[in-house]
C-alpha cells in the first residue's frame, strides 16, 4: 500500500511541476515566481490532495485492505477537510477573475475543487462501509 501511495505522490509531482513551469514561461503578462493567486491555489491543491489521500486510505481501511480499524475517523476527517477545501477554493475562484495563464491561480483552484469533491465522495463511501461492518 505504501508503494502505491508513493507512486501516486510522484505522479502528481511529475504532473504539477511542468504545469507550473510552463505557466511561468508563458505570455508576458504573467509574473515570474509565486503570485498571491498561485500561492493560494497551491495551498488549496495541497489541502485537497491531503484530504483525497486521507479519504482513499480510510476507504481502504473500511474495506479491510489496510489496518485493523473501521476507517470511520479518517472518513469523517476527510469529509470535513474536503468541505473546507471546497469552500476555500470556491472563494478563490470568485475573488480572482483572471483566466488561465494570468497568474491568478484559477486553474489550481478548480483542480482543488475537484479534489475536495473527490474527498467528500470517497469519505462518504468509506463512512457507509464502516457503518455496515459495525
Amino acid at each position: 500500500m505504501k508503494m502505491k501511495l508513493v507512486s501516486f505522490v510522484l505522479l502528481c509531482a511529475l504532473l504539477l511541476v511542468p504545469t507550473i513551469a510552463s505557466a511561468e514561461a508563458s505570455s508576458g503578462n504573467v509574473g515570474y515566481g509565486l503570485t498571491p493567486g498561485r500561492l493560494w491555489s497551491l495551498v488549496d491543491a495541497v489541502l485537497g490532495l491531503i484530504s483525497a489521500t486521507l479519504a482513499g486510505l480510510s476507504l481502504a481501511r473500511s474495506a479491510g485492505r489496510f489496518g485493523t480499524g473501521s476507517g470511520r475517523r479518517g472518513a469523517i476527517m476527510a469529509m470535513v477537510m474536503g468541505l473546507i477545501v471546497i469552500a476555500y477554493a470556491g472563494v478563490h475562484v470568485i475573488i480572482f477573475p483572471g483566466g488561465p495563464g494570468t497568474g491568478d491561480g484559477r486553474v489550481g483552484a478548480i483542480f482543488a475543487l475537484a479534489l475536495g469533491l473527490t474527498s467528500m465522495i470517497l469519505g462518504r463511501i468509506a463512512l457507509a462501509r464502516s457503518r455496515r461492518k459495525g
